[in-house]
């Protein structure tokens, strides 16, 4: 029964990691599309007329639109040929016993591959685009012409934290596709990065000015939850990135002594 299921876990698995790799351009035009329409809709449902938006809030949709389709196709430029890439030479992931093995041999294993539960990494990082993108949009409305400097402070802050991360979120997640070895630190730089970048807005946004109260208990909900589902997704993969034997096979060439 277990390994009837397991099995049919596996299949699937590989059938959605194979449609997400052959229709990775399919779905880059999808959020091209979706992404400009909804970027388009917030401007339009402004309160103020859409003529009255500053130049900063078109850049800044634009960049949330373009940045992590861009990024992911210099990723996947990038990373042709990232399961070539050679092994680092230091390690850092040390639980468990292992004893390393060729590329050639990590290749004929059968536990190779951003197969099995990967994919539901892979798939979280790249829903963490739309979902950012999504809280970006409901958060910031369009800047007018004349804004007070902490909205403006905020508007820079939160605009940075959307595009920059949408897109490493992206190379993470195709550095992870082609089996690149530093995938597991590129992931976990990455999660600091998110962490201090929270902290880093706030203290910007308060160096800026006295913010209204109700703007100030939304900001402090905004940054409370995304430093949340970071630490949430720590808690839940960075065990797995040390300790799975298909992680330490596939990007750090070794196996279970």
């Amino acid at each position: 029964m277990f390994n009837r299921v397991s099995k049919q876990m596996s299949s699937r698995s590989a059938a959605l990691l194979l449609t997400i790799d052959t229709r990775l351009d399919r779905i880059l035009k999808y959020w091209l599309l979706l992404a400009g329409l909804a970027s388009a809709a917030r401007i339009a449902l402004n309160p103020h007329p859409p003529g009255e938006a500053a130049f900063s809030t078109f850049a800044s949709y634009m960049l949330l639109v373009v940045a992590p389709f861009a990024s992911t196709l210099l990723a996947l430029r990038w990373f042709s040929g990232g399961h070539f890439q050679p092994q680092p030479a230091t390690r850092l992931a040390r639980f468990g016993s292992w004893s390393p093995v060729s590329r050639a041999d990590a290749e004929r294993h059968p536990l190779y591959g951003a197969g099995g539960i990967m994919v539901s990494l892979l798939v979280g990082m790249m829903l963490n685009v739309p979902v950012r993108a999504a809280e970006y949009l409901a958060a910031m409305p369009p800047l007018p012409e004349s804004a007070p400097h902490w909205l403006l402070v905020l508007h820079f802050s939160m605009t940075f934290d959307a595009v920059l991360f949408g897109s490493l979120y992206m190379i993470a997640f195709v550095a992870a596709l082609r089996g690149v070895p530093l995938f597991p630190r590129l992931l976990g730089a990455i999660w600091l990065g998110d962490l201090t970048m929270q902290l880093v807005t706030a203290k910007m946004v308060v160096a800026a000015g006295p913010l209204p109260p109700a703007i100030s208990s939304a900001l402090h909900h905004v940054l409370e939850g995304n430093v949340k589902k970071v630490l949430i997704s720590m808690a839940l993969w960075l065990p797995y990135l040390l300790l799975s034997r298909r992680v330490n096979v596939t990007y750090r060439h070794r196996v279970p002594v």
